[in-house]
C-alpha cells in the first residue's frame, strides 16, 4: 500500500479555510489544475456519498465519492472511483488543525493506494507533489499566505 502525506501552515483561521474547501464540489475555485466539476444525480456536495466528477485542465477525467466530512474536525475523506491515474483502492482526508499562535491552519492532505508493482514511486511523487502540494500552495495563496 502507497503512501503520500503533504502538509503545510496557511495564514488563515481554520474556520475561513474550511469554508474554502468544504464543498466537495468546490475544486475549481481553489486548485489550479481542475477545470470544471459536477455532483452526480443533483445530489448537496455534503451529502456522505455523493459523486464527484471533474475534468482536469489536461483533459483527464476523474470521479470521487465523499466518505466522511466533518465540521467539527474540519476534515473529508474520499475514494478515487475512476481515474487515469493508474490507482485502486484510493482513500484520502484533507484536515484542518487550527493553530491559536498566530491564528493560522496547519492543512495535511493524505491518501493511501494500491497501485501496478513498479509504479509506486512514481505515483506518490506525482500525488504528492501536482495534487497535494500544487492545490495547497494554491488555497495558501487564495487566502493571502
Amino acid at each position: 500500500m502507497a503512501r503520500v502525506y503533504i502538509s503545510t501552515v496557511i495564514s488563515a483561521p481554520a474556520d475561513r479555510v474550511w469554508s474554502v474547501i468544504r464543498d466537495f464540489n468546490a475544486l475549481p475555485d481553489w486548485t489550479p489544475f481542475v477545470a470544471d466539476s459536477r455532483i452526480e444525480e443533483g445530489l448537496p456536495s455534503d451529502k456522505i456519498g455523493c459523486v464527484r466528477a471533474f475534468r482536469l485542465t489536461d483533459g483527464g477525467f476523474i470521479r470521487e465519492r465523499l466518505l466522511a466530512l466533518s465540521d467539527y474536525d474540519y476534515s473529508f475523506s474520499y475514494a478515487i472511483l475512476e481515474s487515469p491515474m493508474g490507482v485502486d483502492n484510493y482513500v484520502s482526508t484533507l484536515k484542518l488543525i487550527p493553530i491559536t499562535d498566530g491564528d493560522k491552519t496547519f492543512a495535511e492532505w493524505s491518501a493511501e493506494f494500491e497501485c501496478a508493482p513498479g509504479r509506486e514511486d512514481e505515483l506518490v511523487e506525482h500525488i504528492g507533489r501536482n495534487v497535494f502540494l500544487g492545490g495547497l500552495m494554491s488555497l495558501k495563496s487564495k487566502m493571502g499566505g
